[in-house]
């Protein structure tokens, strides 16, 4: 297939907002590919580059005004991701210099609208939607398949490319017969929201409630004597956390893939402050110096793979006692199975007091479904609510373009007169919240700055947020975690909102300093 003809189903599907047709799009491309170039254009279709990272950013993209572009489209699918491999590849002196002339080989002889396609896909930003999760649906379109058999095989395999190969090539065979592969980490499943342990219990019935631990989340993969250690986003911090390693590799297993979260700790075994966890991963040069400064504790709440069995079509109370019967209880998340709303609630507070963030709910029925927010886990916190006022927002993207969308956040300061920004968030924001803040922002626009709107500090908005932690970005020395905005308070002027004070004294209460 031509990238020529890639690129116009991007366009197209890019230009339309019905997911349907996004899909039908997707799909009809798909079909038409031939069987080795699948991997490789799925992959494209869905923003990723089967290269990785290949040490491109804006700075060279924008250097210099792209080469002539080619008058016909000779690019093929592997044409390109060849000389993306190439780009890649390139290391030691001159690397920047030779990567530089290998792109505008690549740019050369693209046409002008695959310029465009080729310069969005290089910065992952193809803004077309929700990229993997159409990608997935067009696969399973394509291939005339359940798209819950897709998405399982790619929970499993954690290549989109393969699955879309296997898919078209095998079927629902071919995919049932992808297995879990170690050192190949697997997006983690999340939880939805539940306001509290009452409507847990009434979504779910009987429940594990298991103390949601304010650290990093981690998945650990041990082969023999050998352990890796990944991060919610895939990364792999092995060599950050030694004690971690340490402590997976004295269990008496051959082989498995744990998931838990790394947390500091104090001598009592109460949490530091979640800033704490995250100062651990920085250089690698200072790793051991850290691990003796702030020691990192690993919790483990779930098994995935154990001794050459993949767990995770298992019910989540048999995949819990299979942690249990390796893991020890030091290294266990506390859990309790119940369907009592009392015990529950005891739960719920002992968890609280011993300094934890909240409780997870979980059906002990469910299967571990990988990258997503499924309905079977349930995540229960106190939520803190502030009535900010909005300094500036900015330009939205994708989906979002034309409308005003993130917003910066500033509390009173009643010492220095004026606003504190607290930082920024875009979330909780419905399509029509999004209009009318638009257009009122824009009534009270005083500059402007890029892609920024700054405007009179009058608009009163009510945010809930996690907690407080700190941030030398900010001139209060603070930021809100996971803002999210609930409401706008027009009943309530910027004379009324909550103060630098309250902020700090949230976070003096979560141990930040």
């Amino acid at each position: 297939m031509l990238l020529a003809d890639l690129a116009d189903t991007w366009r197209q599907v890019r230009a339309t907002s019905s997911r349907t047709a996004k899909v039908r799009l997707l799909a009809g491309c798909l079909r038409a590919m031939q069987p080795a170039e699948v991997s490789v254009g799925a992959a494209f279709l869905a923003g990723e580059l089967p290269a990785g990272r290949i040490g491109v950013g804006w700075s060279m993209l924008g250097a210099a005004p792209p080469p002539p572009p080619a008058l016909s489209p000779l690019l093929t699918l592997s044409d390109a991701d060849r000389l993306l491999r190439r780009i890649a590849d390139v290391a030691g002196a001159g690397s920047q210099r030779e990567r530089a002339r290998l792109l505008e080989e690549l740019l050369g002889a693209a046409t002008e609208a695959e310029q465009e396609f080729l310069r969005s896909l290089i910065m992952r930003d193809l803004r077309q939607g929700a990229l993997g999760g159409l990608v997935v649906e067009a696969v399973a379109a394509a291939a005339s398949l359940p798209s819950e058999e897709v998405r399982r095989a790619l929970m499993v395999a954690g290549d989109l490319g393969q699955v879309a190969r296997t898919a078209l090539e095998a079927g629902e065979g071919g995919l049932r017969r992808l297995r879990l592969t170690l050192f190949r980490p697997l997006l983690p499943m999340l939880a939805q929201t539940a306001a509290g342990v009452d409507e847990a219990l009434a979504r779910l019935g009987r429940v594990s409630l298991e103390a949601k631990v304010d650290g990093a989340r981690i998945q650990v993969h041990r082969q023999g004597s050998r352990v890796a250690v990944y991060t919610r986003s895939l990364r792999e911090i092995t060599a950050w956390v030694p004690e971690v390693v340490e402590a997976v590799a004295a269990l008496p297993v051959e082989s498995v893939i744990l998931d838990g979260e790394a947390v500091a700790l104090d001598a009592g075994g109460t949490p530091l402050p979640f800033q704490a966890t995250m100062g651990r991963f920085g250089s690698t040069r200072e790793a051991e110096q850290k691990r003796l400064d702030v020691p990192l504790t690993p919790l483990f709440f779930d098994c995935l793979h154990l001794d050459g069995e993949d767990l995770i079509d298992r019910p989540g109370e048999e995949r819990a006692a299979a942690l249990g019967g390796v893991v020890g209880n030091a290294l266990l998340v506390p859990r309790l199975i119940t369907d009592r709303p009392a015990r529950a609630a005891a739960f719920y507070r002992r968890v609280l007091a011993q300094g934890h963030e909240g409780v997870l709910a979980k059906d002990p029925a469910a299967t571990y479904e990988a990258g997503r927010r499924g309905a079977a886990w349930l995540k229960v916190k106190p939520v803190h609510t502030l009535d900010l006022v909005v300094l500036a927002a900015e330009w939205g993207s994708g989906r979002r373009r034309g409308w005003l969308s993130n917003l910066h956040l500033g509390a009173r300061d009643p010492a220095g007169g004026g606003f504190v920004m607290l930082g920024k968030t875009f979330k909780g924001l419905t399509d029509d919240m999004l209009e009318w803040q638009t257009l009122r922002l824009l009534q009270l626009e005083e500059a402007r700055e890029g892609h920024v709107v700054v405007v009179r500090p009058e608009l009163v908005v009510e945010v809930a947020f996690d907690g407080v932690q700190a941030s030398p970005r900010y001139p209060g020395g603070v930021a809100l975690r996971f803002a999210r905005v609930k409401a706008y308070r027009e009943d309530k002027a910027a004379s009324g909102a909550d103060t630098l004070d309250a902020v700090l004294a949230i976070g003096r209460r979560e141990g930040v300093r």
